[in-house]
């Protein structure tokens, strides 16, 4: 049986309580993530909404996961292409 963790966050000045199957660590961790490049973004151009902001951090994260997804795959075949050999 798994234990659901339950934790809670601000994440761009609001406060959310996050459930998931993951350690409390991680998920705070996460969270601090989030938090910490809508804040980045909200610096760099104070008149951005928060919801403007966390639309473009959730932007900028989706397009780090999938270079990383590709470099991954990438990889992935080259060792197994090594692997062949």
């Amino acid at each position: 049986m798994s234990t659901t963790t339950r934790v809670e966050v601000e994440i761009g000045g609001e406060i959310y309580v996050l459930r998931g199957d993951a350690p409390a660590e991680h998920i705070i961790k996460v969270a601090n993530e989030v938090d910490r490049r809508i804040r980045e973004l909200i610096d760099r151009n104070p008149r951005l909404t928060l919801i403007k902001a966390a639309v473009l951090a959730s932007l900028n994260i989706a397009d780090e996961l999938y270079k990383l997804q590709e470099s991954y795959e990438s990889l992935v075949r080259v060792i197994e292409t090594e692997g062949v050999k």
